[in-house]
């Protein structure tokens, strides 16, 4: 813009015809001044209206420098041929009641077209929320009665203005908007005064923003509004202690107005929704123009219905603008006493309630785009994801920022031992393991971990101790946050020696959906393993854990095939790191029934028959119940019946029977992860997966003789060979207790196969297609069933098969 300084007048070439700035010759509010001789003097002019001052500091005559005040005359000038009827009460009250006729006009047709009319934007580019936070910060502190306490910014308002570095920059947006800002500001005034016909002033206001965005025509009308507003209350604020603030509180009539406040509290209160009201179309009209374009679109429904509702809304917004100025206008002017008619208060009302109208219409097309686009940056942050674990890295850094928390702005993990807050930096280049769990993750589960984790950190220079355990809590965003939720998830965060996430809510929707996606987490805890590079070098090796300890580290799937493949079918599997009495037992060589189930009777004719067997056998055995693997009130009242009849060895500790059971299916689990649930060569899965059908049909027995397993039979068929036991016990001297056992017990289950199940939670992870029967290795028959048991809060949804 080039400016000519010095001249006579002021020229700016390429300027919007409503931003020019006319010369003294054609102002049509100049009118005759009369210079005194010194500063500050003020003569009195001898007809109402005419305006004297002086030469001096504070004199308004416009001047040819750059930057001075000149009005136009174009459309909205303010021009009126007698100041003496513009200022009376009548002419006040003709501009408030002015609202009345357009109010109830049904069609905005024309007022549409005479908006659209106006819209002649440059270009330009204004970042508007500066200037908008300013704004609401005024009218925040503004919008109650006398009486009442004002209201305090938001803190991103709060935290804006305190900022320096957005002070300057506001600073450099508002030397371009000031002048535009003052204009309108002058323009809603002198109308306000001059009792204009309202639809008309707001007109005149598009005009003078007509070469602005849609969304910055409304924040500088509001901006102009507030300018006037703010310093009304701020005169009412400070007016008792300040002796300027008084003398100007005097001239606008502030002290009458404060004292008759009651009487006018029908009018505040109307005044204030208004601009709430306001205030809340205008974000939403700002929020419409900030939303990405990268991400949504006009050919979005909801963005286009609402892009064609804008000119209206700000229309009537702009309008209720103008209302409230006019409201202000008539405390200053008129006075308490011409203004505690409850008719302008209903006035106000109605405006109120239309903006509400448009305000909620807005709102719904707002949620419905952010939405949208929430779903199209959850889909690219789940693609990233995708790619990320797809890459190499040369550290751990950028895979567990991924998952656990992007941004730097806080220390996302806390120190399970130390309980403070650290950053993701502390697990660089170790391997990791991400224990990923709801908020249903049982107390037996975290014991065990704890217990684990724990053996492995006594010796820290041993190789099993070289990794970090992180918990990653997931949570079903649909369900609001609770205090209960909260209260769990503290205990559960203070109960863990582990690293933690800081809270639930820093894991995003995008990372959610990856985990269940690509890890395959239902419900069931997972244990996802990352080497220093942050590759994903075992997908779950929570089973690992469960079977073999810290024994498994690095906790690969390469490991974990080196560890089966090592591994044989004996008691030590089934038992390891739960019971020592077993284990001295099997040190004895002594023979073992380890048996199971809910029937109270069938346990007492088992246990009394095994006895009376070994003791004619003349054999040493030891008898230990060991549970079932659901049904825990019936397991609970067979232990005590145990105690009591002295039956056998047993576990009183349910946390060990739930940890036999969780870790024999474990074993199918981490055979199903390697692709070997059927593989017929295995006959330990065969056996595993015998013992798990078993224990949901009734009762079971498995005979070991020392470490061996000698027998694993179906409860059906193991009482049947202890009772039948005068039948092969001649074979007991010539082959051994153990072969003549298994002998007759091959021939007691004969041809007829006991029916074999297997249950698979939908919340279980990954659950094979098909599974073949260990018994006759066809593939079984698959149902969907659904459990409740109420002592145990077993997931309802099952897959079955059988």
């Amino acid at each position: 813009m080039d400016t000519q300084l010095g001249g006579s007048s002021s020229q700016q070439p390429n300027v919007a015809s409503s931003l020019q700035q006319p010369t003294r010759s054609n102002n049509p509010l100049q009118v005759s001044f009369q210079q005194p001789s010194q500063l500050g003097s003020v003569q009195q002019p001898s007809q109402l209206g005419s305006l004297q001052q002086s030469s001096q500091l504070g004199s308004l005559q416009p001047t040819n420098q750059l930057g001075s005040f000149q009005p136009t005359h174009q459309l909205g000038a303010l021009q009126q041929p007698s100041l003496t009827n513009r200022f009376s009460p009548s002419s006040m009250r003709q501009f408030i009641k002015g609202d009345r006729s357009m109010i109830t006009l049904s069609d905005d047709n024309v007022m549409v077209k005479q908006v659209l009319g106006t819209h002649a934007p440059d270009g330009r580019e204004v970042d508007i929320r500066p200037l908008l936070y300013i704004v609401e910060d005024i009218l925040n502190r503004t919008t109650l009665s006398p009486e009442g306490l004002m209201i305090a910014g938001t803190q991103a308002q709060v935290e804006y203005l305190e900022d320096k570095t957005n002070q300057a920059n506001f600073l450099v947006l508002l030397d371009a908007l000031s002048y535009t800002i003052d204009r309108i500001s002058c323009e809603i005034q002198y109308k306000a005064f001059g009792g204009s016909d309202a639809h008309q002033t707001t007109l005149s206001i598009f005009h003078l923003v007509s070469s602005f965005a849609w969304d910055a025509k409304l924040v500088l009308a509001l901006a102009a509004f507030a300018l006037n507003y703010g310093e009304f209350w701020l005169l009412a604020q400070i007016y008792s202690t300040n002796q300027l603030a008084r003398a100007m509180a005097f001239l606008r009539q502030v002290p009458g107005i404060i004292e008759h406040a009651g009487l006018l509290k029908p009018r505040f209160d109307a005044l204030n929704d208004l601009i709430r009201a306001i205030l809340e179309v205008t974000r939403s009209v700002v929020e419409f123009k900030e939303l990405p374009s990268t991400y949504i679109t006009q050919e979005v429904p909801a963005l286009s219905s609402a892009l064609a509702q804008i000119p209206t809304a700000i229309y009537w917004t702009i309008r209720s603008i103008v209302a409230c100025a006019a409201q202000i206008s008539s405390f200053t002017s008129l006075g308490y006493e011409f203004v505690v008619s409850t008719t302008e208060a209903w006035e106000l009302s109605t405006l109120t309630h239309k903006l509400r109208t448009i305000r909620d219409h807005l709102k719904k097309q707002l949620e419905i785009c952010n939405q949208y686009i929430e779903e199209k940056r959850d889909v690219e942050a789940f693609q990233m994801l995708v790619s990320l674990f797809e890459m190499i890295h040369i550290d751990n850094m950028k895979p567990l920022r991924a998952i656990i928390y992007p941004r730097d702005d806080l220390q996302p993990l806390v120190d399970g031992h130390s309980k403070k807050r650290v950053n993701i930096d502390v697990l660089r280049r170790k391997n990791v393991l991400l224990l990923i769990s709801s908020l249903g993750i049982s107390q037996e589960e975290l014991s065990i971990l704890e217990q684990i984790y724990n053996e492995s950190r006594v010796q820290s220079t041993r190789l099993e101790s070289q990794y970090e355990l992180v918990w990653i809590p997931l949570v079903d965003r649909s369900v609001p946050w609770t205090d209960p939720m909260q209260k769990r998830f503290e205990s559960l965060q203070s109960s863990m020696p582990w690293y933690t996430v800081y809270h639930p809510s820093l894991i995003g929707k995008a990372v959610v959906r990856f985990i269940k996606e690509k890890w395959h987490f239902r419900n069931k805890p997972i244990l996802v393993v990352l080497d220093p590079q942050g590759r994903v070098v075992s997908p779950n090796a929570i089973h690992m854990m469960w079977i073999w300890g810290s024994n498994a580290f690095p906790f690969t799937s390469a490991r974990e095939e080196v560890l089966w493949r090592d591994e044989t079918w004996r008691l030590e599997l089934l038992v390891d790191g739960i019971d020592p009495t077993i284990l001295n037992w099997i040190r004895d060589g002594k023979y073992i029934f380890l048996y199971g189930g809910d029937d109270t009777e069938w346990v007492r004719k088992f246990t009394s028959t095994a006895r009376a067997v070994a003791l004619a056998a003349d054999v040493p055995l030891e008898l230990a119940y060991v549970g079932k693997g659901s049904k825990r009130e019936q397991v609970r009242r067979i232990l005590a019946i145990i105690a009591v009849e002295k039956l056998g060895h047993s576990w009183q500790d349910l946390a060990m029977t739930w940890f036999f059971w969780t870790r024999l299916e474990s074993m199918l689990f981490s055979k199903i992860q390697q692709g070997k649930a059927d593989d017929h060569v295995d006959p330990m899965m065969q056996e595993i997966k015998k013992l798990l059908s078993y224990d949901r049909d009734g009762s079971w027995a498995v005979l070991c003789k020392g470490s061996s397993v000698v027998v694993n039979g179906h409860g059906n068929s193991i009482l049947p060979t202890l009772v039948e036991f005068d039948k092969w016990k001649e074979n007991v001297r010539l082959q051994g207790f153990d072969v003549a056992f298994k002998n007759y017990h091959d021939l007691v289950r004969g041809e007829t196969y006991p029916c074999c199940r297997f249950e698979f939670s939908h919340f279980a992870g990954r659950i094979p297609e098909g599974m073949k029967c260990p018994e006759c290795h066809r593939y079984m028959e698959k149902y969907t069933t659904y459990l409740c048991c109420h002592d145990e809060g077993n997931t309802p949804d099952m897959i079955l098969y059988n």
